[in-house]
Order: structure tokens, then sequence, then C-alpha cells
């Protein structure tokens, strides 16, 4: 079985009501060129590093202007809709990093929260503490299409191996990680372990990218991917802004690849025992302790 999908690297500014107008133009090319399915990345609808005048223009999943718009397009143009996520004021106060996914008909089939948050202090002093504006979800979410059953996860989940694989147990064959991933982290791992997803889970891995300088003043790394489930690019974005990304997938090569690999069927049970070395501490009676 084949199906043509999109990844659509975005440059998301400070202003929700601009980035869905360029979300909804590139979105437009990806389903003119083909495309059935189409992925936006992390942070869709805003990059804002001022977190007061973020919460200003903040609304609810039902008020949300990324979140209407997508729907309006999914119905238009009768494509499945993964926006890679947005911003949304949840009713408690606080806010979600949440992906949506929309039928070819405008209904929501799927939403994601964002699991692991993104606290790091990397060189140069660049430092973020997501979790400080955030609420981490605690679900991880396998979506079944008609065509496939897809993993939803967003950038800095990438990190984190056990969700992919739990995953691709349950049955997914493309896994995605629509991501706003930092210039610094990017250059040194984003391929790697995007690559890396996708042999061990033997699934397609799509992965739609901010890209380039925002007016915020962060920079992004871009290099949206779509990966074959033997680690194979089948298309690459660049690095400094707006692309429309597009691939054939041909969903048997999954089958294919997890026969040649069955890592999944082989994976065991295993106990870990931690043994002390002879230069670990021991107790006055000479016993490593």
């Amino acid at each position: 079985m084949m199906i043509k999908v999109a990844a659509v690297q975005m440059r998301s500014g400070v202003d929700p009501v601009k980035n869905a107008a360029d979300m909804s133009r590139l979105v437009r090319d990806a389903a003119a060129r083909g495309a059935t399915y189409v992925q936006t990345p992390e942070m869709t609808g805003m990059l804002q590093r001022d977190r007061k005048a973020a919460r200003e223009v903040l609304r609810g999943e039902a008020d949300d202007i990324i979140v209407a718009t997508a729907r309006g397009l999914a119905a238009e143009l009768g494509i499945f809709l993964h926006v890679g996520s947005t911003a949304i004021a949840r009713d408690d106060g606080k806010i979600a990093n949440r992906s949506f996914l929309f039928a070819p008909d405008g209904r929501l089939i799927s939403t994601y929260d964002k699991i692991h948050m993104f606290d790091v202090d990397l060189d140069n002093g660049e430092s973020w503490r997501e979790s400080s504006a955030y609420e981490p979800g605690g679900v991880s979410k396998v979506v079944e299409l008609p065509f496939a059953k897809l993993g939803m996860s967003i950038c800095y989940d990438l990190r984190f191996p056990q969700l992919f694989r739990a995953q691709a147990v349950a049955g997914a064959t493309i896994l995605t990680v629509p991501a706003s991933f930092t210039r610094q982290t990017g250059e040194a791992h984003w391929e790697i372990l995007l690559r890396a997803r996708a042999i061990e889970n033997g699934a397609f891995l799509i992965a739609a990218a901010q890209a380039g300088v925002h007016e915020d003043g962060r920079e992004t790394y871009g290099n949206s991917l779509i990966i074959d489930p033997w680690g194979k690019i089948l298309a690459r974005g660049g690095d400094a802004g707006e692309e429309v990304l597009v691939a054939d997938l041909d969903l048997d090569s999954v089958v294919i690849t997890r026969k040649k690999v069955p890592n999944l069927k082989n994976a065991r049970e295993f106990v870990l025992e931690d043994v002390a070395g002879p230069d670990a501490d021991r107790g006055a009676g000479g016993v490593a302790v």
C-alpha cells in the first residue's frame, strides 16, 4: 500500500494569526502536490520567549485559531492534517503543548500532550525550562488510520526510545516527531536520533521542524526529515525557513523490514543486576556494600 505524505517546515513567529495564514498556505501546497497526510511542526501557532506576551494571546482549544484553521483545511482539502503542536490554555490555568490530528472530514481524531519537558542547560549559556510554563502529558497515543497505525510524539520525546518502542509494539508503523529543535542540539543529535528511532522500530518516521531565526530571537535547526524503516532518508529540508517535503511511503516495506530484522519479536524480558566492582566502598567487615 502506498501513501503520499508531507512534512511542512515553518518559521513560526509571535503572531498566531500570521502563523495560521502561513500554515494554511503551506498545507495547501502539500495537498496540491498530492499529500493525503500532512504534518506541521511543534509550536505551529507561536514561538514566543516572552511568557507574559504569550499568555495574552493564548486561547483554549475551542477558541484557538490554529485548531480552527486546521479543522477547516482538513475538511476542505480532504486530508489527514496533523498539527505538530500548538500552545493551548487549559481550563485549570496551565498550558499544554498539544498536537491535533484531524480527519479528511474535519473531525478531530486525537490530541496528544507532550510528555517529556525540555529542561536543559546547554553550552554557551543556552538554557530552557519548558516545565516552568507547560503541564506535561502522561498518555502516549497510537492512532489507527485507514492506511496505518500512527504514533504521536513531540520534539524532546525523541530522546526517550521506550516511548517509540511501546508504540511500535502496539502496532504503529508510522512514527511522528514534529519538533522545534535548537540549532545546537540539532546539529549534534537530530538526524542520528530520528534514524535510530526508525531503524530500531522498523517504522517510517515523519518529523516536521521549525527552521531558522525567529522573531523572538531563538534559532531552530530545521532539517525536517521523512525516513523509511531501514533508516533511509526519503526527504530532507534545509535549515533556513519554510519548505514542503513530500514522499511516497510503501507501507508494505514495514512488514518486509520487520521480517528481515525481527527485533520487536526477539526482545526478551531481563533482570538487571548491579554488581559491585573491586574498588567499591567496603564496610568494616570487608563486605561490599
